[in-house]
């Protein structure tokens, strides 16, 4: 997350909140068909395995779970008009994963899993949390196969759902279509829907609700220099912390600082489109 990004400096905070209270049931809907699994039947289900993960994003180390392959739980819901499904965390951590990356039908690619707790057997609690990723946890195989990225590893999964893709449902996103294709703002667009959206809105678009609006009241490109943004993004703590701090640091592996640059470039962008 896992994880957003820019923000108001006292205000960002990133993939887990305080006090995470699990879902009574994981709920998955495709083109209005819906589907509802307790943790005690995915435990049950034959599907079931015990999966190694030998670099959990949000453990920071390896893992062995109790998973159900998310194309299983997927098995016969209508999935031609899908092409984003929206994984829903019960924290506000929201993202928007491209149905290519779960594509039941897709080979040769990362694998995505639903771990499921179970309570006779708990997961430890995160790093620094009081708490563990669960009851459901979105993790993935051979993750590096398809660029699967930090944010798209929601834990404490609520829901998924597919829906239309992150512009076409909240076009105050999208580059003006004069823009040139090469643009570093369109490469931002990209990194932004990824690594910040599942946090952050933008101008009220996004679903997302773990940190501040990027663009209301008040753009964060203009109340935050670059040199402040990049500071912040690279380590959070060093620019200013306070105890319910939440935003990790993003080294240079996960967001590189062409990605960084990109993302600036965007909002900009966007911020010019509207003024």
């Amino acid at each position: 997350m896992a994880m957003g990004m820019l923000a108001l400096a006292m205000l960002l905070v990133a993939h887990a909140g305080a006090g995470l209270a699990g879902p009574a049931s994981l709920s998955i809907e495709l083109d209005g068909q819906t589907r509802a699994f307790s943790a005690a039947e995915l435990l049950a289900n034959p599907a079931t395995q015990t999966i190694q993960i030998p670099r959990d994003v949000s453990y920071g180390r390896a893992m062995h779970y109790r998973a159900v392959p998310l194309r299983e739980l997927l098995h016969g819901l209508q999935t031609d008009v899908t092409d984003t499904i929206q994984a829903s965390a019960t924290d506000g951590f929201v993202s928007q994963l491209p149905w290519s990356l779960v594509d039941p039908t897709a080979t040769g690619g990362a694998v995505a899993w639903v771990a499921i707790e179970d309570p006779a057997h708990p997961w430890p609690n995160l790093p620094d949390k009081s708490y563990s990723a669960g009851p459901f946890y979105l993790v993935w195989e051979h993750p590096e196969r398809s660029g699967v990225t930090s944010e798209q590893w929601p834990y404490a999964l609520a829901s998924l759902k597919g829906v239309s893709d992150p512009v076409r449902r909240w076009p105050v996103l999208s580059i003006a279509a004069d823009v040139p294709a090469d643009d570093p703002s369109r490469h931002g667009l990209a990194v932004f829907l990824v690594q910040c959206l599942p946090c952050h809105r933008l101008y009220g678009g996004g679903a997302g609700d773990k940190g501040p609006d990027l663009g209301l009241p008040m753009p964060a490109t203009v109340y935050l220099t670059q040199a402040g943004l990049k500071a912040l993004l690279r380590n959070p703590a060093a620019v200013r912390t306070w105890p319910q701090q939440q935003m990790p640091a993003f080294d240079a592996s996960t967001l590189p600082d062409a990605d960084i640059d990109a993302v600036i470039a965007y909002l900009t962008r966007i911020t010019e489109q509207r003024h």
